[in-house]
């Protein structure tokens, strides 16, 4: 079949920005009831208004006025847990957890005034245990976290850790009730410096006192045997076991290259867990190779049994109540969030719920490919370079697409290789995109995350300008038609390489940070001190802040900018965008600003997600004078644009 020629961007597509809200939901959580095996997921739903909902079977269980989500750090995660039928959650609205027991209506456990997240069962001491951040006192510049107990007759909580900044996975150990937990202090990060602990009675005892080691996801053995991941032994993020009797924490399985957790933006993080005493079941994302799910035998040294499905990205890790099967959340280049059921007996999965249906064909599917490229001081940076695809058209002859280079949040995060829709939105279009994991990007080690200490806005903008102009040499991007967008960290990169370099030709910004200086005195708790390790402590480092943010630099600013906003944004405020979009508007600088009524940090509203990616297509459209294939309703306003 002929393809039609057309010029890049003019595609009439096969995924529009409807087909991407419409009959879509994001799936956060799975959550396996440890006593009777039940299998509930949290689904955010665009069409409620991004409203977070638990079910099972494909059924709602809390009511329609819920919404199963937590702001402890205000990213919130782990807002619930299923036990022996019986579900304990978070409300978003007021931040209480309630509990839900069969036939009955949901009971509240809580006050107002406090957030809880990590929610597990004391089942011996009938309580639950919990992170929690206490908002009550509003003259405080910060809440105060700590792990407390909730009886379930109704008495008093009780503090079990405190005096520390930050407290995360409290898991209670099924054979003497000792509870592990990690916790730290400003100005830390949970990816760079935090402690394992453990409670035992009234006692509490540090097992990690490294001050550059980064641990996460303490569980216990089915024996007692507390386990956990730490980047200790050789930079990479590997599972390690404390040898109680001997006083020492000692690697389960050596590998470099490869990470077997994420960075801990969320609570709740599960990427191995236990078969039985004597198996671990993990997963893990390999440099080269991708993710990996695997057996691991705790009696033989480095033996692995690796288990094949159709998944490349893992988490949310569960073994059923019998052992028999594996509970996960997996995704690949192909297929979206997918809750999954895998038998151990017959390597068979079944789906027990998927985030959409891929409605396209693989025709019209822009595959990753992961590149490596130079950059800086002699290193190179990574990331996943998608080429446009569409079964029906290509290029006029001699013109190279579009480039769009799009850069992740934290900016300690990772881009990933799974299914999404809003990709291929641009692919199927006609545009290419790079999606970069520049340095101090989670997935290659810590020498790797370590880039970024001291250099945001430095690393992360010349390996995305690296990125860009790798593929204008590889002719595989028009150089006139550079492109860049990202949200949150990722908005403030892509200020900064409109305002300090000339690779790009225009940018989106979806809640980024424009004046660093305004973001260290008006942020959350989680964040209020990141920066510290990004660019320096404040305001001792006050000229460096002011030499990096976008907003000084406005004479830099001659590529066409849009910005994208959320009213009620906790982590980056309004003010930010408004502050460069007001002294663009006044420089005479092309400029764009959208703000989302009831939106926070990241959008969830269906009318809004759609506004925001139909309003970035329509702008470039207007940029580089290209006719777009459908009427688009995201038309936004483009002051000062001829």
């Amino acid at each position: 079949m002929s393809k039609t020629k057309a010029q890049y961007g003019s595609w009439a597509p096969k995924i529009t920005s409807e087909s991407i809200v419409q009959k879509t939901i994001a799936l956060q959580e799975l959550i396996v009831d440890q006593v009777n095996g039940d299998v509930y997921w949290i689904e955010s739903r665009p069409l409620e208004g991004g409203r977070s909902v638990l079910c099972k079977d494909g059924k709602d269980v809390v009511p329609s006025n819920h919404n199963v989500r937590t702001r402890v750090h205000e990213y919130g995660g782990a807002p619930a847990l299923a036990y022996d039928g019986t579900l304990y959650y978070a409300n978003f609205s007021d931040q209480i957890l309630y509990e839900l027991k069969p036939n009955s209506d949901p009971t509240p456990l809580t006050k107002e005034g406090y957030r809880y997240a990590d929610i597990v069962m004391d089942k011996k001491n009938n309580r639950l245990i919990a992170v929690r951040e206490d908002h009550t006192d509003t003259s405080k510049q910060n809440p105060t976290n700590t792990i407390v107990s909730i009886p379930l007759n109704g008495s008093e909580q009780q503090v079990l850790a405190s005096g520390n900044d930050f407290y995360s996975s409290p898991r209670v150990s099924p054979v003497d009730g000792s509870i592990a937990f990690i916790t730290w202090s400003f100005p830390n990060m949970p990816w760079n410096n935090t402690k394992v602990c453990v409670l035992k009675g009234d006692q509490i005892l540090q097992i990690t006192t490294n001050d550059d080691e980064a641990c996460a996801e303490p569980q216990w053995s089915p024996d007692g045997v507390l386990y956990f991941v730490t980047d200790r032994r050789n930079g990479w993020w590997n599972i390690h076991f404390y040898n109680e009797k001997e006083q020492f924490v000692q690697y389960v399985l050596a590998l470099d290259n490869a990470e077997f957790t994420t960075p801990a933006w969320v609570f709740g993080n599960k990427h191995y867990t236990f078969k039985d005493k004597d198996t671990i079941v993990a997963s893990w994302s390999d440099v080269m190779e991708g993710g990996k799910l695997a057996l691991i035998n705790l009696n033989k040294s480095d033996s692995v049994q690796y288990i094949k499905t159709n998944y490349s990205v893992f988490n949310f890790l569960n073994v059923s109540t019998d052992g028999n099967s594996l509970l996960f959340l997996g995704s690949s280049p192909t297929s979206p969030s997918t809750a999954v059921r895998y038998q151990f007996a017959d390597s068979s999965t079944q789906v027990l719920k998927t985030s959409f249906q891929v409605d396209i064909s693989e025709q019209d599917i822009s595959a990753p490919r992961v590149i490596e490229f130079q950059t800086e001081n002699n290193r190179t940076a990574f990331g996943n370079y998608y080429a446009p695809r569409n079964s029906e058209y290509e290029g006029l002859d001699g013109e190279l697409p579009p480039l769009l280079v799009q850069i992740h949040g934290g900016p300690t995060a990772q881009c990933s290789t799974t299914f999404n829709k809003k990709i291929q939105y641009w692919t199927n279009r006609g545009f290419a995109i790079l999606d970069v994991n520049y340095g101090g990007s989670t997935g290659y080690g810590r020498e790797y995350r370590n880039r970024l200490d001291g250099n945001w806005g430095i690393v992360d903008v010349d390996d995305c300008c690296n990125g860009a102009l790798h593929l204008v040499k590889q002719g595989l991007a028009d150089s006139k038609r550079l492109v860049i967008d990202g949200g949150s960290a990722g908005g403030y990169t892509t200020l900064a390489c409109l305002a300090f370099r000339k690779v790009f030709s225009a940018g989106a910004s979806h809640y980024g940070v424009s004046d660093l200086e305004a973001l260290a005195s008006d942020t959350h708790k989680f964040e209020s001190r990141y920066m510290d390790l990004l660019i320096g402590a404040y305001p001792a480092q006050k000229s460096v802040y002011v030499e990096r943010s976008p907003i000084h630099h406005l004479e830099g600013f001659a590529a066409p900018l849009a910005l994208f906003q959320g009213d009620e944004d906790k982590i980056v405020p309004p003010n930010q965008a408004e502050m460069i979009y007001k002294q663009l508007l006044s420089a005479g600088k092309p400029v764009s600003y959208t703000l989302f009524k009831g939106e926070q940090h990241g959008f969830r509203q269906a009318e809004n997600i759609r506004r925001a990616l139909d309003g970035e297509f329509y702008f470039y459209s207007k940029v580089f004078g290209f006719k777009t294939a459908e009427d688009l309703e995201g038309k936004i306003k483009i002051d000062n644009i001829e």
